[in-house]
């Protein structure tokens, strides 16, 4: 179950890189800026997405 932690996190490292990455772009190319801060926005989403999942498994698993 650790490795579903530490994969959960690195949603979160992706969007931090995905954000940067948008930013340092949108002077240059606005549309490649777009794009890489919607896969942020992605990024962020399944974190999320994976957290209350996990957290669902983990309280099924607990119930047993």
């Amino acid at each position: 179950m650790k490795y579903y932690k530490i994969f959960q996190y690195a949603y979160l490292v992706f969007a931090a890189l995905f954000i940067y990455d948008g930013i340092s772009k949108w002077g240059k190319d606005p549309n490649k800026a777009y794009l890489s801060l919607g896969l942020g926005a992605l990024a962020i989403f399944m974190f999320f997405f994976r957290a209350k999942f996990r957290k669902k498994y983990e309280d099924k698993d607990n119930n047993k």
